[in-house]
């Protein structure tokens, strides 16, 4: 690893046998590296996630659908969705501040209890048929606002509990499950919706979110390490933030590469278009339904059988070559007339955004100092909620100017060229390894 770029502190749970075992030498190497799992602290925040990546995508499903329910206007679906990005970006920024300052452990109980919290208050205006809109919105926004205070302080918190050498693998884990709840929470919410109803939705995830709360609790304590004084989280944290990324060019990379990826390449907003004009003939309701899957099922893929890349030291080169990777597979799919062929595009984008944001999880991790880890992860959340919906205006745009397939396809091919000239001009990313 560079040592003036990065810093991993040891934690005793990882010094057993069984976490510092040689790699597998069997044909499960192909398999997904486990071997985080064998940490007692991380197998219990991992467990937790397995249960709320479904849960929540029970809530994302229900609140949409009882807006709509109650509006008959797509429109207000949008300006809820607006409702609860504005204090989820904003909150994720200050806290990353906090993650720096605090106990992450209490943090985290906190967070996590604020959002099962909202999820019961989902569930009685639910309840009782109060059927307004300005309550749904302003529960999203504090909902949200608590998953920004949430997510950095989840995330930092992993460096801590797993030793260098796995952050690629257990960043594979957690990303594997948020995957898979993206794909089996919809599938879900769909099948029950008119069975049991959205009141019991927001119920069900409730009760998961008892369950992380449990699992945060019985994490060890994570304090800020060292002897300084104590910090408070206010907006000189947060700049001292921009600048620790400004002055790391391995970190101002890696979030360069996803906003290059994300911005230029995320095709979704043309989804609808494609489905009613180039693959009506397969039918639009299937047309629709496989393309909005085909990268969240390739990411799910790529995370089964992440052992083939999760142990490469070469971080800098596998973001670079994840990106590349993505490009051409969206391009792929913006040539393609063949839904089959289009939805195997995407599946092969999925597989290439599972390794990109394993190791750019991991340089955050690996190359960013414990006390700025917070910080790190709040920019990351950001970044990740914003460039996708950045794409949707750009692609959108670009879609009516140019048609679907040209805006998907040129989007792919920029940003093999962006990223391809961003790793020429500046060799940090390509020398980066742990």
């Amino acid at each position: 690893m560079d040592t003036s770029e990065s810093s991993t502190e040891p934690d005793t749970e990882t010094d057993s046998p069984a976490a510092q075992a040689p790699p597998r030498r069997s044909w499960r190497r192909w398999a997904m590296d486990t071997r985080p799992l064998r940490i007692p602290a991380y197998r219990r925040l991992w467990s937790s996630t397995i249960v709320t990546a479904v849960g929540s995508q029970l809530t994302a499903v229900a609140v949409p659908k009882q807006i709509y329910d109650i509006t008959h206007s797509s429109a207000w679906v949008g300006y809820a969705s607006l409702a609860g990005l504005v204090p989820m970006v904003v909150f994720a920024l200050w806290g990353g501040a906090v993650a720096d300052t605090v106990d992450r452990r209490k943090l985290l109980l906190v967070t996590n209890s604020g959002i099962a919290v909202t999820s019961v208050l989902f569930w009685t205006q639910a309840v009782t048929g109060l059927d307004s809109v300005v309550v749904l919105m302003l529960l999203l926004a504090v909902q949200q606002a608590f998953f920004g205070l949430n997510s950095p302080a989840r995330t930092a918190s992993v460096a801590r509990l797993v030793p260098a050498e796995q952050l690629a693998a257990a960043g594979a884990l957690g990303s594997t499950v948020m995957q898979t709840g993206l794909v089996a929470g919809p599938l879900l919410a769909g099948a029950l919706i008119p069975v049991i109803g959205l009141p019991e939705l927001y119920l069900i995830d409730a009760l998961a979110l008892c369950v992380t709360v449990w699992a945060v609790f019985r994490l060890p304590a994570l304090p800020p390490l060292g002897d300084g004084p104590a910090r408070r989280a206010g907006m000189r944290e947060i700049a001292a933030g921009f600048r620790y990324i400004s002055g790391h060019k391995v970190l101002l990379l890696s979030f360069l590469a996803d906003i290059v990826a994300m911005v230029f390449g995320m095709p979704r907003a043309l989804f609808p278009q494609l489905a009613a004009q180039t693959y009506g003939s397969y039918g639009e309701g299937l047309a629709l339904g496989v393309l909005f899957a085909g990268i969240p099922v390739g990411a799910v893929l790529g995370g089964l059988f992440s052992g083939v890349f999760s142990r490469a030291r070469r971080h800098g080169w596998m973001v670079i070559g994840a990106v590349v990777g993505w490009g051409v597979a969206v391009a792929g799919f913006g040539l393609s007339t063949n839904l089959w062929l289009a939805v195997t595009f995407l599946a092969a984008a999925g597989v290439a955004d599972m390794v990109s944001m394993v190791f750019r999880g991991a340089i955050l991790l690996s190359a960013a100092t414990d006390e700025m880890r917070g910080r790190m992860q709040g920019v990351f959340t950001v970044v990740v909620a914003g460039g996708p919906r950045l794409a949707d205006v750009l692609h959108g745009t670009a879609g009516s100017a140019f048609g679907p397939r040209a805006a998907v396809a040129g989007g792919g091919a920029l940003v093999v060229a962006v990223m391809l000239g961003l790793a020429a001009a500046v060799p940090a990313l390509r020398r980066y390894r742990i």
